[in-house]
């Protein structure tokens, strides 16, 4: 009611939020209570620190070094005025495997010995799978590169990592080029199960060993880039 007293009249916010005028003007006059005078102290103290870690402690590191400090203080009246502050921290992401393999599948040969180059498009493709976070958990994508030309020919997004997943980029990429003779180079996980269904068309399957591509050109590069921008 103080903040808009200039836009709104003292009676009708009064009516709105059912509280008396007398009461508002009473409290008024008091002035801050102690409460808000220690919430507004501890808050400097919180915000020194936040300073100090450059924006990258939370509410716990933030409440040990109260602690430390010698101010005694519960975790919950540290988050709760961190939270009207807008005040946060930088959370390490969870590491997420998204190369499962299987001990008893064979691997096909590896035909490009690292050499990731091509001289034309749909002659070498590089496959891979990544997670993307979101505010309602990771969301998967799996996505076909194609060296030369270094765009993406075939994705697909899912809740989960799983075979289809790669599956399904795959037979975009297929559909959209129609490639001949075209190697097509994954990590060696379950999700590479799909090489034995996959080798229809004119595509010849590998999974070799995890490829080091150069950024430009690998599909670790364009994951790379996506996560800088999430």
């Amino acid at each position: 009611m103080k903040a808009n007293q200039a836009i709104w009249p003292i009676t009708t916010m009064a009516r709105l939020l059912k509280v008396s005028t007398s009461g508002f003007y009473a409290w008024l006059g008091r002035g801050p209570s102690k409460r808000a005078l220690s919430d507004m102290d501890l808050l400097a103290r919180i915000r020194a620190i936040h300073a100090r870690s450059r924006g990258t402690y939370g509410m716990p590191r933030i409440h040990v070094e109260l602690v430390d400090q010698g101010v005694h203080v519960g975790r919950k009246r540290v988050a709760r005025l961190m939270r009207i502050a807008g005040l946060c921290g930088v959370s390490r992401r969870r590491w997420i495997t998204t190369t499962r393999r299987q001990p008893d599948a064979r691997p096909a040969p590896d035909l490009v010995q690292r050499h990731f180059s091509a001289d034309a498009p749909n002659r070498l493709w590089v496959a891979d799978a990544t997670y993307v976070p979101t505010g309602e958990g990771f969301l998967y994508l799996a996505v076909v590169l194609d060296v030369f030309s270094r765009r993406i020919v075939g994705w697909s997004m899912s809740n989960h990592l799983y075979t289809e997943l790669m599956r399904r980029a795959l037979d975009m990429a297929l559909a959209q080029r129609r490639p001949d003779g075209v190697i097509h180079h994954s990590d060696q996980g379950c999700q590479g199960g799909f090489n034995r269904s996959s080798q229809h068309w004119i595509i010849e399957q590998i999974l070799g060993t995890r490829p080091k591509l150069p950024q430009a050109s690998s599909s670790r590069g364009f994951f790379g880039a996506l996560r800088s921008t999430c």
